[in-house]
């Protein structure tokens, strides 16, 4: 959360006086989604300080206050007020197509561009404001399947979000047992991938000399994480979760270390989906990582494969047995078919964007990872289970190797891949 701070608090009064002058400061006076859009109309337009904070101050406290349906209606609102006049662009351009001239351009131009990112920009005149309207965007965002109409204001709240949280303004923070108490538990809150139960568990993540947590933060939301990785530095490439997360899994010297391991990366923030944050995070995770650990040699993940078990039970062509609970995960007796099969679904089966299926994968082979290795019985919990039969995948960062295979990627949507995964890929009949 923000804090306060003598100019918050400046801002919070005259963002009162403002709503006393405007008629709106009273709680008891409750607006309705075409009130609410009328308000926003009026910030658009002004141009007083005051009387811009007490509007904005309403706008989102209101907004909070709404049920879905009523957010629904307010989305809309919003799309059929500021979005673009098709009507009047096309009277305007058929009035240009008859005589052409610099003003007439100017006026499409104008009356052509959604007012949505002004909108935006003006809901947030004070640091406090920026979680509210993360907030309003993730809302957003559950409505847009079923509402397409939507997508040009998700677009818009897409772009503004990509220049506030611009690596520029992002702050790499490195947490440890003596971070405030508001962001530890906020890790405890966001962990995505491997839930922690609570203090005693993260303290078991945080506190060995060879366990760490990197996160990036924005200086409008000091305890709120965007974006945190988990690292264990280790002496070898982990091919089970346990080897990790187990509560007997020794401590070792980091200046020992010859491997980063990354095995659990969390988005913090809903409606910064889309937003780039995990390719900054790595690298920078990366290179300070080298700078305090010399010895180490190896990048590397161990990563879950979210998507691996639907695809398997979509596969009628093929005859693959898979367990069915988490006791017939036995190290000693990995699956081929079923190994081979992860195998040439994480480095071959795409979407129609023609990008790989699993989330997980894309992420890091985006980044400019490789695939490096599927291990079975890796994640022996009902989660891994219930995603991948347990397997999970290593993606390896190659320092020097990093750009080129982001480049193969981005060109032809290519995973790249080590050896051994292209030989148990191979074997896979499609």
């Amino acid at each position: 959360m923000t804090k306060n701070t003598p100019i918050n608090d400046f801002l919070g009064s005259v963002a009162v006086r403002g709503m006393s002058f405007l008629g709106v400061f009273s709680d008891d006076n409750k607006i309705s989604p075409d009130g609410l859009i009328e308000l926003c109309e009026k910030l658009i337009s002004t141009k007083g300080r005051a009387s811009g904070l007490a509007s904005a101050h309403k706008i989102l406290t209101t907004y909070a206050e709404l049920t879905k349906a009523q957010r629904k209606t307010f989305f809309l609102g919003l799309v059929k007020t500021f979005g673009c006049d098709e009507d009047n662009v096309k009277g305007l351009m058929a009035d240009y197509l008859k005589k052409p001239n610099a003003d007439l351009l100017q006026k499409i131009a104008n009356r052509a561009t959604p007012k949505y990112a002004t909108l935006i920009s003006r809901l947030n005149q004070r640091p406090a404001s920026t979680l509210p309207i993360l907030h309003m965007r993730a809302d957003l965002l559950k409505l847009l399947k079923a509402n397409p109409k939507l997508k040009p204001l998700d677009n818009a709240f897409n772009d503004v979000f990509t220049s506030w949280f611009n690596r520029g303004f992002l702050q790499l923070q490195k947490i440890d047992w003596q971070a405030p108490g508001a962001i530890l538990e906020n890790i405890i809150r966001y962990e995505a991938v491997h839930g922690i139960a609570g203090w005693d568990e993260l303290a078991r993540r945080i506190k060995p000399a060879d366990r760490t947590i990197y996160g990036f933060f924005h200086h409008n939301l000091e305890d709120e994480p965007l974006i945190f990785v988990e690292v264990a530095l280790t002496t070898k490439v982990p091919t089970a979760i346990d080897e990790l997360l187990s509560e007997t899994a020794p401590e070792i010297d980091p200046n020992t270390a010859t491997t980063a391991v990354f095995y659990s990366i969390s988005n913090c923030q809903d409606g910064l989906r889309g937003v780039e944050l995990g390719n900054f995070l790595i690298k920078q995770v990366v290179s300070d990582l080298q700078q305090r650990y010399p010895n180490l040699k190896d990048f590397i993940t161990l990563s879950p494969i979210v998507k691996f078990a639907d695809w398997v039970e979509t596969q009628t062509d093929h005859d693959i047995e898979f367990p069915t609970s988490v006791s017939e995960l036995n190290p000693a007796t990995p699956n081929p078919e079923l190994m081979e099969a992860v195998a040439w679904f994480l480095s071959e089966h795409k979407t129609n964007s023609g990008l790989p299926s699993d989330p997980v994968c894309k992420f890091h082979i985006g980044n400019g990872a490789r695939l490096e290795q599927v291990n079975w019985a890796a994640h022996t919990n009902e989660s891994g289970l219930r995603n991948s039969f347990g397997i999970m995948a290593n993606y390896r960062y190659i320092i020097d190797e990093i750009e080129e295979n982001h480049e193969r990627f981005v060109v032809d949507g290519t995973v790249t891949t080590s050896p051994t995964v292209r030989k148990l890929a191979k074997k896979f009949v499609k």
